[in-house]
């Protein structure tokens, strides 16, 4: 997940925005009490989130796959005044963390959870998302994409974490790696899909960013 030497990459959180401090508890609790803790979004990445949130200025935000909930705060930071963000994680054990820190960050009436299976969760929705966060099953992706763009509006922008997946993507392929398979195909097909335009940013485990023509 780490393309950069540990001198860049402390070089580079030294010379962001910090990382709030509620942010910092909930790294700390995630690793005490969560398996798998290094899917949390971190500081910087976090901090890339919250910067591009407030600078789409969204009233309506999806985030699939919301884990201990590090990235929905951060999205919400720049959620306008009055906004929704919906956040949707399988995991149901999660759910009580997520929400102790959703109302201790501020923006706890505007974060409403879904526990479930996102492409079923989804449909269920009747609103258009001017931001969506995909950050679930990999394999999935193309599912979610296809699901969130008809909830969409020209200008809306939607984020798909994880597409570099640890530099797997520019290494021979695997054949029993169904994960890698699937971000091949999809990153290929948000370059080529002509309703958005697309760029791929190297943030931490690779960003890309599609804004909906």
């Amino acid at each position: 997940m780490h393309f950069l030497s540990p001198l860049l990459e402390s070089y580079i959180a030294d010379h962001s925005e910090p990382e709030p401090e509620l942010l910092r508890e909930l790294t700390r609790e995630t690793h005490l009490k969560v398996v798998q803790p290094r899917m949390i979004t971190g500081h910087f990445q976090g901090r890339v989130l919250s910067m591009l949130s407030k600078i789409i200025a969204p009233t309506s935000i999806l985030e699939i796959g919301t884990y201990t909930g590090y990235s929905a705060i951060c999205l919400a930071e720049g959620m306008q005044k009055g906004g929704q963000l919906h956040t949707i994680e399988v995991n149901e054990e999660l759910h009580q963390i997520q929400r102790t820190y959703f109302d201790r960050s501020g923006y706890g009436p505007q974060i409403i959870q879904h526990t479930g299976d996102a492409l079923g969760v989804i449909p269920q929705l009747d609103q258009t998302f001017d931001l969506v966060f995909i950050d679930a099953q990999k394999v999935n992706y193309d599912a979610y994409f296809e699901a969130v763009i008809q909830k969409t509006r020209p200008g809306s922008v939607i984020l798909s974490d994880n597409v570099l997946w640890s530099g797997k993507v520019v290494e021979p392929l695997e054949k029993s790696d169904k994960a890698t398979a699937a971000l091949l195909a999809y990153n290929q097909k948000l370059k080529d899909d002509p309703r958005v335009e697309t760029v791929l940013l190297p943030i931490r485990d690779g960003l890309t960013l599609s804004r909906v023509l």
